[in-house]
């Protein structure tokens, strides 16, 4: 199974980590009993080539060839990914800052875009969703036309998936949150309690943070 195999190699990089008493804190404040760094990837070549393959395999077989003209990377750290892609692809590529530039010519894509090409998103992990999404707007807003965003990893939070949807823009991703707890359960990574609390959290992050001091 994929998902679960992309799952092995992420915990073969230690890319994801568990932790309970207390949580990790995200940026935005919200606590977490789960943490995953997609960044590590890069730093690992042989782990990184078997993770590029599984993203050209999905590419090819569930949007296919016919349907990417263009690879597009969302700042910051899925523009490596995108670039290994579009590699091995033999496709253009450019990338979506978060934000314009104040300098220079004021860019927020970088690279050349050709008006209505068919666009494929690439994302490292979804939270919200917001940066992919963001970087699907830029791209229609330059003439491009944009169906798909393909990610590693995805929490399948209700507001990405809310998101995904208002911006009509499909998410596939290699694995998601729940595959790795679950994987990481059956590794004897994690025990079945700290799984069901993995879970729960997947359910409704806000309400799980809620519950720890």
């Amino acid at each position: 199974m994929l998902a679960e195999e992309i799952s092995r190699l992420l915990f073969k990089i230690n890319a994801v980590s568990f932790k309970f008493d207390p949580p990790y804190t995200f940026t935005s404040g919200l606590k977490s009993p789960i943490y995953l760094d997609n960044r590590l990837i890069i730093s690992y070549p042989e782990v990184r080539k078997q993770i590029i393959d599984y993203y050209v395999q999905v590419i090819k077989d569930d949007i296919g060839l016919d349907n990417v003209d263009w690879i597009s990377g969302t700042a910051t750290a899925a523009i490596p990914h995108a670039a290994f892609i579009a590699n091995e692809l033999n496709l253009p590529m450019v990338y979506v800052r978060s934000v314009a530039k104040k300098h220079g010519k004021g860019e927020q894509i970088e690279g050349y875009l050709k008006k209505e090409s068919k666009v494929v998103v690439i994302e490292d992990h979804i939270s919200t969703g917001k940066s992919s999404i963001d970087n699907a707007l830029s791209i229609r807003a330059e003439g491009g036309i944009v169906e798909y965003c393909l990610a590693t990893t995805t929490y399948e939070t209700d507001i990405s998936q809310q998101n995904f949807e208002k911006a009509k823009v499909k998410l596939i991703t290699l694995t998601t949150g729940r595959l790795i707890a679950e994987t990481a359960f059956k590794e004897g990574l994690i025990s079945k309690k700290e799984k069901e609390s993995v879970d729960l959290w997947f359910e409704d992050p806000p309400a799980w943070a809620g519950k720890v001091k």
